[in-house]
């Protein structure tokens, strides 16, 4: 006897009208737990591996220091960051979408290939069969399980990228919406097209160093490996900037009501990205003898900047559409009135400017400067370029989805967040850590501090061998080391609101969104209430002179420390 088809479960958002797949939510609900746990090891790593950097202290010997170094990047570039991702896709696309997840089955086993994976590889590094750090170049050989835990988890995420791609044409063929999709699903559909990029780069890098340590390749080139792994090594980090913005966009309206400026301009800047920021991974190799000067001039010419174009699009549309959002409220007097009368009690507000902040001054000022391929020369392989990855990778896409963190909470575990104080305190104390540990690596790196090393004093060579830097570099250390505490007390304090809140917080239906209506970065700016009068939304739309102020302010600071880096580089090799 025929049986009658099992219905798709599905319940209705009480907050923002969204019909939420059960089976979506429930995947996005163990990604985003997971990417917590990684956050939680990679942070504890990251304590030691700052004690140890420290030169009066040095925590760790060499073989523990550079075994966690290597646990550290793992766990924060990838496991952490991934997992998380992931998690946004199952939202981006069948929930916003209003649309059943297509083979579900699919989700649940890429979930167990990339747990699977990750744990594989860290238990190899922490076994010391892994001591390769992140990049694992040859001819440094690990164990093969290291290799095959990379291979799993990439799998795993490729399944659900072809999850979300699935997604997006069973939603449009069921009608579950019309038009273009919203800007949160286009930056997702970014984030997903690079991942294929990435994940392709992850399979032409480390399944041949699987086979490699198996010993059925006899040799590994180190020139090709090295090429090949910034394939995924620097491109992962790019599907965490497409991620990053698209998560900026949906908390400035689940935050303040916000709606993109021009959607048609944000989602030109998103298609940006997918054609040239791949193009940035040059930077880790402009001082390679095996590349050619053309390869390396090409890949830090123009098309470099056409992806540096796009952030700076984002970098002017969220901040604008902020103060048209407050503006629109009546915060209309002077420059900034909007941006004193910010909500900045709430975290999720305080994690999306602190992370606009970090990322564009920080990590895109000093990634713009150091991807020059003539300035690089003076950068390259010192704390410089650690300090820019932080401010990019954890001082914003970390800190962006912190802030999410605090919506997803109430509106897909339904739970409400435990210690709201606490949680109003969490993203300045991980954020004002962030900032002041990245620029003092910056500065560090400028007085020459190298990028990964152990010991730079050369404390345990023979007296005539011991090597001292200026003093201010040891100033800078001492900086780097107590921002890095405070960030590690903010990150902390993250996964144990988290946690909590996930496990023991009480259950809540409903949670009330600024914008008192449909969410804009979610329904479509189509759907946004309107101000008051025609009179008022117009000046609200036209008025952006706060938003530009800081963006000319921000443009100087670039040309300032841009002309500066040119002046060190001349000072290297001074003409006499």
């Amino acid at each position: 006897m025929a049986t009658a088809a099992v219905p798709y479960r599905f319940r209705t958002c009480e907050s923002t009208g969204l019909r939420v797949h059960a089976d979506a939510e429930a995947l996005l609900k163990v990604n985003a737990v997971l990417a917590v746990v990684f956050l939680a090891m990679a942070g504890t790593a990251a304590l030691l591996v700052l004690l140890t950097r420290w030169p009066p202290l040095h925590l760790l010997d060499p073989v523990w220091f550079y075994r966690l170094l290597t646990f550290h990047g793992a766990n924060a570039l990838l496991f952490w960051i991934i997992f998380f991702e992931m998690a946004i896709l199952y939202f981006a696309g069948p929930i916003v979408l209003n649309s059943r997840l297509p083979a579900p089955g699919l989700g649940w086993l890429a979930a167990a290939l990339m747990l699977g994976g990750a744990i594989l590889a860290d238990v190899m590094i922490l076994l010391g069969q892994a001591d390769v750090l992140f990049t694992a170049y040859a001819p440094l050989r690990a164990h093969p399980l290291f290799y095959l835990g990379y291979i799993l988890f990439a799998v795993g995420a490729l399944i659900v990228v072809g999850l979300f791609f699935a997604s997006l044409v069973v939603a449009r063929a069921e009608g579950t919406y019309q038009g273009s999709v919203p800007l949160v699903t286009f930056g997702g559909l970014t984030a997903a097209i690079i991942a294929l990029v990435t994940i392709f780069g992850g399979v032409i890098t480390f399944v041949p160093a699987f086979f490699w340590s198996l010993g059925v390749l006899p040799n590994l080139d180190p020139v090709v490996y090295r090429l090949n792994f910034w394939l995924i090594g620097h491109p992962s980090q790019q599907i965490n900037v497409s991620a990053m913005v698209a998560v900026w966009y949906l908390l400035a309206s689940l935050t303040v009501g916000a709606t993109a400026v021009s959607e048609k301009v944000s989602r030109i800047a998103f298609t940006l990205y997918i054609l040239f920021i791949n193009i940035a991974s040059a930077h880790h190799l402009l001082v390679d003898p095996g590349l050619s000067p053309a390869w390396k001039i090409w890949n830090t010419s123009y098309a470099m900047h056409l992806a540096v174009l796009a952030s700076m699009i984002h970098g002017l549309s969220v901040p604008a559409a902020i103060e048209v959002a407050l503006r629109r409220r009546g915060f209309n007097r002077g420059l900034f009135e909007w941006l004193w009368r910010a909500p900045w009690g709430n975290p999720g507000f305080a994690a999306l400017v602190l992370s606009i902040i970090i990322f564009g001054v920080i990590g895109g000022i000093t990634g713009v400067v150091f991807g020059t391929e003539q300035i690089n020369i003076i950068s390259h392989n010192t704390y410089r370029i650690v300090g820019h990855f932080h401010g990019t990778v954890v001082g914003g896409t970390t800190l962006a989805f912190m802030g999410l963190t605090y919506y997803v909470i109430p509106l897909i575990f339904r739970r409400q967040v435990v210690w709201p104080g606490l949680a109003r305190i969490q993203p300045y104390l991980f954020g004002i850590g962030m900032i002041i540990m990245t620029v003092s690596m910056v500065m560090a790196g400028t007085y020459g501090v190298p990028r990964r090393h152990w010991d730079i004093d050369f404390s345990l060579a023979p007296a005539g061998l011991k090597f001292a830097f200026d003093a201010p570099a040891y100033l800078f250390l001492t900086l780097t080391t107590l921002g890095g505490i405070l960030a590690v007390a903010g990150g902390a304090l993250y996964v144990l609101i988290t946690v909590m809140s996930v496990f023991a917080g009480p259950v809540v239906e409903r949670i009330p969104i600024p914008s008192l209506g449909p969410v804009p970065a979610i329904a479509g700016a189509q759907d946004v209430p309107e101000a008051h009068s025609p009179g008022q939304a117009r000046a609200a739309h036209a008025d952006i002179r706060g938003t530009l102020v800081l963006n000319f302010l921000f443009l100087a600071i670039f040309v300032v420390y841009y002309l500066l880096n040119w002046k060190w580089l001349a000072d290297v090799w001074p003409v006499r």
